[in-house]
């Protein structure tokens, strides 16, 4: 281990750029590890640029990641490894970690929350939250047990995110058509088979130091419904009653403790059913979507840096919201674009704080089917939630475009899970 006074090594895996910059502002050394694949090389310099070295391997290979990880932090001395990208390599990462004294939290508690089957054990397993679920290993498995709920029921893999794979079944001929899905998007088993839950959905952001658990505030999330459920939008702070904001940031706490949650940020999806708040699922990670923005935009908080400032032993006080902040995705007709106007326009208002169209004409504009494939979004603040809702319809009214009607098949995603840190 370092000194005290010496800056601590940090090992980080798949750290977006901001992060490796808003460490080392907070006095730690960085060495960072990413896939090439997944990210393009400018990107990818953005990385090195901070970092004491840029390490670039296979993530698909998960021995080869492992070794490299022990190699590394045995090399240079690492104090701890992190991993706050997409949940895809995290268990396996910490329990590296775990193996080599270096990690944050206990592996277990990293796949007791990424985990959507090993979650639902969890919760139920200790009466919290209760929803009843079924895990099965493939499509035909959720067939057998579909005569076990009362429709409508909800399925999705486990271990992935951004509304990949998922689908709302309200009659047995709906399994077909999500079994054609998860097979030509090549989404693995297991799944999990669970009763629908009705009500507003919300997020919990958190960030935990030491085992206590900070509620950094409640996000509102809008959504396209069924069949994919695709994020259309959140608005932070979540305008709810006090009473159903309490009951939502200690369910959020529950889980956390229960899962053996010790240090970082959780992002805990719940949903406010007639019957009380129930959980969606759990990430060991920031919120996507743009959130952290939101958060700083609304409370002035930044919670990407206040990870590093938290570890570096600083004190945390949650913040105070003083303005609404919100974010609306766009979701354009699929087709090949042909004219797109007034984003200039909309970029240059006092209350966007960032607005993201990264389509060009003669593009392809795929379905959005997932928050991978969505248009673009813009982000903008208020006074009010009614003020800030006005403000994002009002950008969306703006941008205008003229798209071509395509037959084309739906694309793989545009883009790895996190792309919106």
């Amino acid at each position: 281990m370092t000194s005290a006074s010496a800056p601590r090594r940090l090992l980080m895996v798949m750290p977006y750029h901001q992060l490796v910059r808003k460490a080392v502002r907070a006095g730690f050394r960085v060495w960072s590890v990413w896939d090439p694949a997944l990210r393009e090389r400018a990107y990818l310099d953005q990385v090195a640029e901070h970092s004491e070295e840029l390490i670039l391997t296979d993530f698909g290979d998960r021995a080869a990641l492992s070794a490299l990880i022990a190699d590394t932090a045995r090399g240079h001395g690492i104090d701890l490894v992190l991993h706050l990208g997409s949940e895809d390599t995290m268990v396996p990462v910490a329990e590296t970690a775990e193996a080599l004294g270096l990690a944050p939290n206990p592996a277990r508690a990293v796949r007791g929350l990424n985990d959507k089957a090993a979650l639902r054990r969890l919760l139920n397993g200790a009466g919290l939250s209760v929803v009843r679920a079924r895990e099965v290993a493939d499509p035909a498995q959720a067939a057998d047990v579909l005569d076990d709920f009362t429709l409508p029921v909800v399925v999705k893999p486990t271990r992935l995110a951004g509304s990949r794979g998922i689908a709302l079944i309200r009659r047995p001929d709906d399994l077909l058509e999500w079994s054609a899905r998860v097979e030509r998007d090549g989404h693995r088993g297991p799944y999990v088979v669970e009763e629908y839950l009705e009500g507003p959905e919300y997020s919990v952001e958190t960030l935990s130091a030491g085992g206590v658990h900070h509620v950094i505030g409640i996000t509102a999330k809008e959504t396209g419904g069924a069949p994919y459920f695709v994020e259309s939008g959140h608005v932070f702070p979540a305008p709810l009653p006090e009473a159903d904001a309490a009951a939502l940031r200690d369910l959020a706490v529950s889980v956390l403790d229960l899962a053996g949650y010790r240090f970082g940020p959780a992002h805990t999806e719940v949903i406010l059913t007639p019957d009380g708040p129930r959980v969606v699922e759990s990430q060991a990670r920031l919120g996507g979507d743009r959130i952290p923005l939101l958060v700083e935009v609304a409370a002035g908080f930044d919670i990407e840096a206040w990870v590093f400032r938290a570890l570096a032993g600083e004190p945390l006080t949650a913040p105070v919201p003083g303005r609404t902040a919100a974010i609306g995705f766009f979701g354009f007709p699929a087709g090949v674009l042909d004219t797109v106007s007034g984003v200039a326009e909309a970029a240059a208002l006092p209350h966007v704080h960032a607005l993201h169209l990264p389509w060009s004409a003669g593009d392809e504009l795929p379905p959005t089917v997932s928050s991978a494939t969505r248009h673009g979004y813009v982000v903008v603040d208020g006074a009010t939630p009614e003020q800030a809702a006005a403000r994002v319809a009002a950008v969306r009214d703006g941008i205008r475009t003229a798209v071509r009607g395509t037959t084309a098949e739906v694309p793989p995603a545009l883009a790895p899970e996190g792309s919106l840190q």
